[in-house]
């Protein structure tokens, strides 16, 4: 009896391990399938940044005597955005902010030719661990290395009767031909960058001019380079259409494709929104409905945090941006209330002491230029080498205030300076608080007190070295000491 009663009792627990191990293994089953099926739906994403080119030279954005029909078409088929910004009118600066989800002071590349810090984590890294495959192809300007640790990375290559190298079109080809996981891939375009081509029958009535270069018009020799830029930007749109049939062609509709370009080449090295206001056109079929406009504030800091929230991961808290993934989405809903820019005149070919910052919101806009020549003699300190290049600085744009106020809605060429009105006085005060507390936040060598105007150097551009469009007076040249210098430690 007592035998049976054991035999009954072993039964019993194997049919328990039997249906607890089916159980288990459907479980299994099953995260592996919702697993697959969470991998299926994220997209592959491909983001074409052009080079040094207005928001106001596209069609789509209101420019008629510009070809831009390539843009035009991702403009119809998915979102444009008329509010979003860098932060910094400059290449590798913009960029940067780009790739690390970080403003300029915060991931180290502030100047042009620099190096962001060697401790940041960089789009390649976030989107690696996600299970993406992370790509670079054409123009880097970013560094180091083992920050930018693309996967792939392919340079621009060479191509006839064109003034500058074109994107490694081969390349991307046989890429999304062959493609066996989720990738991310910058196709980084060297046009419309100058060198320009050389059109040789150039009329201003051929070109679309703005409050910012209306002088201009009988400027012959403005009017040949601005026809030489509207040509390159032509050949960039001839780029962009190779590669959007290769995506056509080779990728399903569960392709995220953003076109922008780094910075606008009519305000660069300011911080006027001619140059930080970019282009952000998002074409991704089935979800973004075609057509439609977005007037959101969102910035290049944001684009990481809405790729790492697109492929399944949570952005770090340490990102300035944030993710837009509900934009596109179409959820009307606020990204940032203020958007922020940075302008520093060291470290390129003309280099001056002249560094600004900017806020602004969606209608107001606050500039604070640190060395205006308003302020000028509340900067020199008690070495003159120094000071000779502060007021060099202060004197190169001495028609730009200490403090600008501008109201976007009704003056979005921000030609009516309202910094003086006493109507604005409460939103300017708003500005400068939200500026400075910005700055702390970023750990900016700047603050509010006078005085503090220092002296920057990294390799090369030094304010008292000529270069090939730079001569300084020979009493000025090898005056500056390294012990001047306010040294950024990563340079």
């Amino acid at each position: 009896m007592r035998k049976g009663i054991k035999i009954q009792l072993l039964l019993l627990i194997c049919t328990f391990v039997l249906v607890g191990c089916k159980e288990n293994t459907e479980k299994d089953v099953t995260a592996m399938q919702s697993s697959t099926a969470a991998q299926a739906e994220r997209p592959n994403i491909v983001f074409y940044l052009a080079d040094d080119q207005d928001i106001y030279d596209y069609g789509c954005y209101g420019n008629e005597k510009v070809h831009t029909p390539a843009v035009d078409r991702l403009a119809k088929e998915g979102m444009f955005f008329e509010n979003a910004f860098t932060a910094q009118a400059i290449c590798a600066p913009s960029r940067a902010q780009l790739f690390t989800g970080q403003y300029p002071l915060k991931n180290g590349c502030f100047a042009n030719h620099t190096k962001s810090k060697p401790d940041i984590t960089s789009v390649a890294s976030h989107m690696q661990k996600l299970g993406y495959e992370v790509v670079l192809a054409g123009k880097s300007h970013v560094k180091p290395a083992n920050v930018y640790d693309w996967d792939r990375e392919w340079e621009p290559v060479p191509k006839a009767g064109v003034p500058r190298e074109y994107i490694p079109v081969d390349s991307i080809a046989h890429y999304f031909e062959h493609a066996k996981k989720p990738f991310c891939m910058f196709i980084t375009s060297k046009y419309p960058h100058g060198k320009y081509f050389d059109v040789t029958d150039a009329k201003a009535e051929n070109i679309k001019f703005y409050p910012f270069n209306a002088h201009k018009k009988s400027d012959s020799s403005f009017v040949k380079t601005k026809a030489g830029y509207y040509r390159s930007i032509e050949e960039d749109n001839r780029q962009l259409e190779l590669v959007l049939d290769l995506v056509d062609k080779h990728l399903d509709i569960n392709t995220l494709f953003i076109y922008s370009a780094d910075h606008g080449v009519s305000g660069k090295f300011t911080v006027k929104d001619v140059g930080l206001k970019v282009p952000f056109v998002v074409r991704w079929p089935d979800v973004i409905k075609a057509g439609t406009i977005s007037n959101q504030l969102i910035h290049y800091t944001d684009v990481l945090p809405t790729f790492i929230e697109m492929a399944g991961g949570k952005p770090a808290s340490n990102l300035d941006g944030k993710s837009f993934l509900p934009l596109l989405k179409g959820q009307d809903v606020e990204i940032h209330q203020y958007v922020y820019g940075v302008r520093t005149n060291q470290n390129i070919l003309n280099a001056e002491v002249f560094p600004s910052r900017m806020v602004r919101d969606k209608r107001y806009k606050y500039i604070r230029n640190f060395n205006s020549i308003e302020v000028l003699d509340k900067n020199l300190g008690d070495k003159e080498n120094v000071n000779v290049f502060i007021r060099r600085g202060a004197e190169k744009f001495k028609d730009e205030p200490y403090e600008e106020l501008y109201d976007l809605q009704n003056d979005s060429f921000e030609q009516n300076n309202l910094i003086g009105d006493s109507e604005f006085q409460e939103i300017k005060d708003k500005l400068i608080k939200e500026i400075f507390s910005w700055m702390k936040e970023q750990g900016d060598f700047l603050n509010d007190e006078l005085g503090n105007m220092p002296i920057l150097t990294a390799k090369g551009f030094k304010l008292d070295q000529n270069n090939n469009v730079r001569t300084i007076p020979d009493s000025l040249l090898n005056t500056l000491k390294e012990e001047d210098y306010f040294v950024i430690g990563h340079w």
